[in-house]
């Protein structure tokens, strides 16, 4: 029954967050103002002669909503930068889109990578997300810049996670680029969000952010599997 969004979990997010707000606050004036118009007009019956032409109220209804689109725009253009700028990341993490799972590549280790399939109705745990919890989820440090490659095997996929922020196409032949830090501790669900044949809808995306001491060991442990 949640109407907003989801917590956010990033930076990136909270600045989207934050200008969704200010977006929202600009339309909401401007509706206010067409409605008290439209409403004034349709309930007075005086006129005014000198408003059916004046240059004055031409000239603000032309500068104004230069004015707002300004006010939108360069908020929108800064968190742009932000979402592409990737420095000094501490871990790189290679997503790779199939019909219809996930593959994960831990490029800073060797031989760290594995498959993330959704686990079937049948086999969920109590408490688990029916078509969002997978068998094997991408676990990365919190508070440390993750960088992930992004690409697909077969047909276009996109990798989205709506607490992070991120929202990145997979593209077979192209390696897209984008970078996250977990803020928090936790368990972060997204889904495939490109139409990529039938099964589009089963091949959910789990991030789970934890300490780093815990991230080594659980490193550790995959790799000896």
């Amino acid at each position: 029954a949640q109407l907003g969004f989801q917590d956010a979990a990033s930076p990136i997010m909270e600045e989207l967050l934050h200008f969704h707000d200010h977006a929202l606050m600009a339309v909401f004036l401007i509706s206010t103002l067409v409605l008290y118009i439209i409403t004034t007009m349709m309930t007075t019956k005086l006129t005014n002669t000198n408003a059916m032409d004046a240059q004055e109220i031409e000239m603000v209804w032309t500068i104004m909503p230069a004015i707002i689109l300004i006010v939108i725009a360069l908020p929108s253009l800064r968190i742009l930068y932000l979402m592409d700028e990737i420095s000094d990341p501490h871990l790189t993490v290679k997503a790779i889109g199939h019909q219809w799972y996930w593959s994960y590549e831990f490029t800073n280790y060797e031989d760290l990578a594995f498959d993330s399939y959704m686990i079937p109705t049948q086999d969920l745990s109590p408490g688990q997300f029916r078509l969002l919890e997978v068998d094997n989820r991408m676990v990365v440090p919190m508070e440390s810049p993750t960088r992930m490659l992004i690409t697909a095997e077969d047909v276009l996929h996109s990798w989205a996670v709506p607490a992070l922020g991120i929202k990145t196409d997979a593209i077979p032949g192209r390696l897209n680029q984008t970078s996250f830090i977990a803020t928090r501790p936790g368990v972060f669900y997204g889904q495939c969000s490109e139409i990529c044949g039938a099964n589009h809808s089963f091949m959910p995306i789990v991030v789970e952010a934890v300490p780093l001491k815990t991230f080594e060991n659980w490193s550790s442990s995959m790799l000896e599997t």
